[in-house]
């Protein structure tokens, strides 16, 4: 198996020299976490094999057009990369446009700097089609996808159109935001995205809290329920987990201990001379709490003069997004606060701010994380922040504090941390005077607890788990799909029904052989259903019947004149050919005025639904209904009120597809199936249903019966053998049957 990363960016950037072109590594956690597990498949593979796997991403500029065959061939040979050409004015759009002024700030509660353009939307999209012909280029039978982060949340579906089978994952590694901040986003502009990122075959994110939210959202914009965080689609299985990215511990821990780090970190200190260190080190972001980490560590010193001069904070800002207005005003801001803060407390030998606006490459990095007393990392929301695990990993002493915030991603994994609100700069200040109070032992204690657990989770563990994830999707949709309504299967019911002298197909009606409609009485049958009906319930040996939740006055009105049975109200009326309705066993309805009244006040609580009233059943229907979140809600609570008086008056309180009904117990499809198909010696047996409600009927089955279930997304557990996607391919099934032989009375 081959593996296709696409990404934003590729691992190397492009520049151009006088002379030619040049690759530089590109800088980042994912390209760094990433490049460790591709690394890492060079270990299982035989010697002189190369891992396969080509990286897809924009390589760093625009490339003129007449040297983008020479480059394309240099980065693939080279680099074992794939570059998504794209000129200069779609990528400003498309990545200081809608990414950096709409996705970022929108996913990051930043909502004041929202930025919502048509134009950046439509670049937006444009670059992800184009990466999706980019993919198309390199793509083999086989290969697996693996899509990377906001820039391309919409390539999954446009993927999945041309690549129906292919094994799809998507990585968000940006947190997901709550419904309410979500719906900023036009309407039609989420649904996209929410389906864009639907098309993967996992959606990984890094804590539970994104993916809850995530589900949330499409639920309430696309109106689609999962079970346990996934979804059945029509096409293919979607799945939603937590994958909290690790790192290459070992890389960190190992290169603390190197004599190049060491030596490094022993000069640093000799600058610092006896004062205790705190790091912060950030890449320049209005959403890593870089001004209100300033402002607490200013605080601290007010209300904790005996630290002067004994403590000194360094900050590193990693430039970043330069053009974008936010990120310059808060440079500006970050520069006014080091001078004020170093001014005030400052003296001729000690200066309490030590600032570097700059890069730092991996050695000077781990050196400072390995000479520093204190982690300061209280970003405002992040999606994971790896500089917290990297600063554990760079102890091989276990000695040292993190103070880690409440709204990054890491904050679980590492709990043994000082966790803030980064919003608070009295909690700030008061973890700063707890770390550097601490004790040695009780250091080592935390330290050597998270380290342990990032050992065990690193990111070649958090690659290979979701990779693994992805397989194991596909081999359940391989299951899964090998019991749809295929055409050797239809063959095969075709040849049983012509050997068949005496048959019964059970029909449920709404969902199965009609499609749902907003109100009840709007799903009349076609004429050209009645048709169909009519010609299988003239063949002399078919038993046609109708087995429906619908109550027997509507059923006699639209099916009364046709040759076959009917089934009112789950199972509680049967009505055979030409016959009156009868009750499958006495029942009592004096139960439904005290249960009424309790329905009635929650229909007013749920606009939208309206309840209906049958001989022996109420239903309480909500299609029409919008908020999905509130439907839920009020059916459990609806359902908890209930339970007492469906203990004690011998009810069932069943929820279907849309509707919530309350009947007699014991009356169910399965039972009226059992009393139809009792004495009677079928030796072909077909039933089609789609709701939960059919499942008793399924049950009831011999082993050589037929039972189909229709809709993709009811099928995962039912108990029917096969499924189909809609009442369409019922209709047509049932037209092969009357077409494959006709015979009138």
């Amino acid at each position: 198996m081959r593996l296709l990363v696409a990404s934003n960016r590729l691992p190397v950037t492009v520049e151009r020299t006088k002379d030619a072109f040049r690759f530089k590594e590109s800088m980042g956690g994912l390209v760094s976490g990433l490049s460790a597990y591709l690394d890492s498949l060079k270990g299982r593979l035989r010697d002189g094999e190369a891992a396969d796997y080509t990286w897809v991403g924009w390589p760093g500029m625009s490339i003129p057009e007449a040297l983008e065959s020479d480059v394309e061939s240099k980065l693939l040979q080279n680099c074992r990369a794939w570059p998504v050409f794209l000129p200069e004015d779609l990528m400003d759009s498309f990545y200081h446009g809608f990414c950096n002024k709409t996705i970022w700030p929108l996913f990051h509660y930043f909502t004041q700097h929202v930025f919502l353009e048509e134009a950046c939307w439509n670049s937006y999209v444009e670059v992800n089609r184009r990466f999706l012909k980019a993919i198309l280029e390199v793509y083999q039978e086989g290969d697996m996808i693996w899509v990377q982060d906001y820039h391309l949340m919409l390539l999954p579906k446009l993927l999945r159109e041309h690549l129906r089978n292919a094994p799809i994952g998507f990585f968000l590694h940006i947190p997901f935001p709550s419904f309410e901040t979500f719906r900023i986003l036009p309407r039609k502009w989420s649904a996209r995205i929410l389906e864009g990122l639907l098309g993967a075959d996992l959606i990984g994110f890094h804590t539970y809290s994104y993916s809850r939210y995530f589900l949330r959202c499409v639920l309430r914009i696309l109106g689609h329920e999962h079970q346990m965080g996934r979804f059945v689609l029509d096409d293919h299985i979607a799945e939603v987990r937590a994958f909290p990215m690790g790192i290459d511990f070992r890389k960190y821990h190992e290169a603390s201990k190197s004599p190049l780090v060491v030596e490094e970190a022993t000069r640093f200190k000799e600058v610092i001379g006896d004062c205790r260190t705190i790091l912060s080190i950030d890449r320049l972001d209005y959403t890593k709490g870089i001004v209100n980490r300033l402002q607490a560590f200013e605080m601290f010193l007010e209300q904790h003069p005996k630290w002067q001069k004994r403590v000194v904070l360094a900050v590193v800002v990693v430039p970043s997004r330069v053009a974008v207005e936010q990120y310059s005003d808060m440079k500006c801001k970050i520069d006014e606060l080091v001078g004020r803060i170093n001014g005030r407390f400052g003296t001729i030998g000690w200066t309490p701010v030590i600032y570097q606006y700059r890069f730092l490459p991996f050695c000077p990095l781990v050196a400072l994380y390995s000479a520093s007393d204190v982690a300061l990392v209280t970003p405002l929301r992040d999606g994971m922040n790896l500089i917290a695990k990297e600063y554990v990993a760079s102890k091989p002493d276990k000695e040292g504090v993190l103070i880690l915030s409440e709204t990054a991603g890491a904050y679980k994994e590492l709990a043994e941390a000082l966790i803030v609100n980064p919003n608070s700069k009295e909690e700030i200040v008061e973890a700063l005077r707890e770390a550097l109070e601490m004790p040695k032992a009780e250091q080592r204690r935390r330290n050597e607890l998270m380290q342990n657990r990032l050992i065990r989770y690193d990111v070649v563990r958090w690659a290979k788990e979701f990779i693994e994830k992805i397989q194991s999707i596909k081999v359940l949709e391989r299951r899964f799909n090998s019991r749809l309504l295929s055409p050797q299967i239809q063959e095969e019911i075709l040849r049983r029904y012509h050997q068949a002298q005496k048959r019964v197909i059970f029909l449920d009606y709404d969902g199965t052989l009609v499609p749902f409609a907003p109100t009840p009485e709007a799903a009349r049958p076609t004429d050209e259903l009645l048709q169909l009906l009519y010609r299988l319930g003239m063949n002399t040996k078919n038993d046609v019947v109708i087995v429906s939740g619908r109550d027997k006055q509507t059923l006699l009105s639209w099916f009364g004149s046709l040759p076959i049975g009917l089934v009112a109200e789950h199972g509680v009326w049967i009505r055979e050919k030409n016959a009156e309705f009868r009750l499958i066993k006495p029942l009592n309805n004096a139960w439904k005025g005290e249960v009424g009244e309790i329905l009635e006040k929650f229909v007013d609580s749920l606009p939208g639904s309206f309840s209906e009233e049958k001989e022996y059943s109420l239903v309480w229907h909500y299609r029409q209904v919008t908020d999905l979140e509130a439907v839920s809600m009020l059916v459990s609570e609806f359902l908890d009120t209930i339970q007492g008086f469906a203990a004690n008056l011998d009810l069932q309180a069943l929820p279907g597809n849309k509707v919530t009904e309350i009947r007699n117990a014991g009356v169910d499809k399965g039972a009226a199936g059992l009393e139809w198909m009792a004495n009677r010696n079928y030796d072909f047996i077909l039933a089609v249903g789609d709701d939960w409600t059919d499942e008793d009927l399924f049950s009831v089955l011999p082993s050589t019966a037929f039972s189909i279930k229709v809709g993709l997304s009811r099928a995962y557990g039912s108990r029917a053998l096969y499924s189909t996607q809609s009442y369409k391919e019922v209709l047509e099934l049932l037209r092969g049957l009357t077409e494959s032989e006709l015979e009138p009375r």
